[in-house]
């Protein structure tokens, strides 16, 4: 089947933290056989800070970011047999999903995949007249990042026909264990960028800790962070490339994931990054988010904060040891349950399920 993919970007990780997500989840897709184009527009520098050539699993339209380049490729949804659009595309995102709406063939699926669903659904809470809200019921499927059934319940509340989660995952090709590296060797590492919605616990969960223990050396990486304040044992290392990140994951003692607080609110939304880690072997501190056992075991594979006193006190008592056989553990579960592999099964699964129904209801 054809899959016509409208999306923020494919080959830039250039604030567009969808990126890994995308390229996991249709990588796998292709490996079942489908033949996939992705559609993403050049703005916000993207295609200046690419991080990955056009792969051969899927064919890359970049577009420029202009209305009349947004009707040309929309035109080529007419061509698939399943077409999506992504949230956070970017460019005229209201514009592009009713063009492709327009333009899907009239057997073909429509979905939207939301992969930030809080946002998401707090804009569709505050407009009743907001156009993808009124667009749901003229698509057949909506696939979330995460959020469990609130964001299930929440979604078909507002007419969407169905609303499946599909959660994040680990591509084994591009994250796994490799040799350390001096420029990232510290006690604790945490890679994002600096957003609103997390800017707070960062603070929290990452810079008072590196307060309250000076004599531990504390990493950071991502954009935005030049002109923060901070601790002198605190790293600042700028954005880390995708090609550094396992590098970045296996040299500190702990890597720290903090959840924006939408998704730290939310539940059920494991970050990239958790997975990504996992696979390269990292020991993971987490903030506390409901659902976490769904994927990794607390204790066991991955170490749970409540609040900054809990990550002094768990980076305190962790020794090299605990913290590789944490580690270890965490890979093994993530290998063995939480692929885009595994993820790409439920996909092909959900998609032959909606177009039997779609099958069903014109006959």
């Amino acid at each position: 089947m054809k899959i016509a993919f409208y999306g923020s970007s494919l080959l830039s990780a250039y604030w567009n933290g969808a990126a890994t997500y995308y390229r996991g989840m249709l990588r796998a897709l292709a490996e079942k056989g489908y033949d996939i184009t992705f559609y993403e527009p050049d703005v916000f520098e993207r295609q200046q800070n690419r991080d990955i050539e056009p792969p051969d699993w899927c064919r890359v339209v970049v577009y420029e970011g202009n209305v009349e380049a947004l009707m040309q490729v929309t035109a080529e949804a007419r061509q698939a047999d399943i077409v999506i659009k992504a949230s956070g595309v970017g460019f005229e995102d209201d514009l592009l999903l009713e063009l492709v709406l327009q333009h899907a063939a009239p057997d073909a699926l429509r979905i939207f995949w939301d992969v930030d669903a809080p946002a998401t659904l707090a804009e569709l809470r505050s407009d009743p007249n907001h156009p993808l809200r009124q667009a749901l019921q003229s698509i057949d499927l909506v696939l979330t990042y995460g959020g469990g059934e609130p964001v299930i319940a929440a979604y078909r509340e507002m007419g969407a026909q169905d609303c499946v989660p599909i959660y994040n995952g680990l591509d084994p090709h591009t994250h796994h264990p490799v040799a350390s590296d001096p420029r990232f060797a510290g006690d604790l590492g945490f890679l994002g960028n600096r957003l609103p919605d997390r800017e707070a616990r960062v603070e929290e969960f990452f810079l008072i800790p590196a307060v309250r223990m000076p004599s531990q050396r504390f990493l950071l990486g991502g954009s935005g962070w030049a002109d923060k304040a901070m601790p002198t044992n605190i790293s600042y290392l700028g954005h880390v490339g995708t090609a550094e990140h396992n590098a970045f994951n296996v040299s500190p003692k702990a890597v720290l994931n903090i959840s924006r607080a939408s998704m730290a609110e939310t539940g059920f939304s494991p970050a990239t990054r958790v997975f990504e880690a996992a696979g390269a072997g990292a020991c993971i501190i987490t903030d506390h988010w409901e659902g976490i056992e769904l994927f990794l075991s607390p204790d066991d594979e991955i170490l749970v904060a409540r609040d900054g006193q809990d990550v002094s006190v768990i980076l305190g008592e962790l020794t090299p040891e605990r913290a590789r056989q944490i580690g270890a553990a965490a890979m093994e579960r993530v290998l063995r349950e939480h692929t885009y592999a595994h993820r790409a099964e439920e996909v092909d699964r959900v998609f032959r399920s909606a177009a039997r129904r779609q099958v069903e209801a014109a006959e």
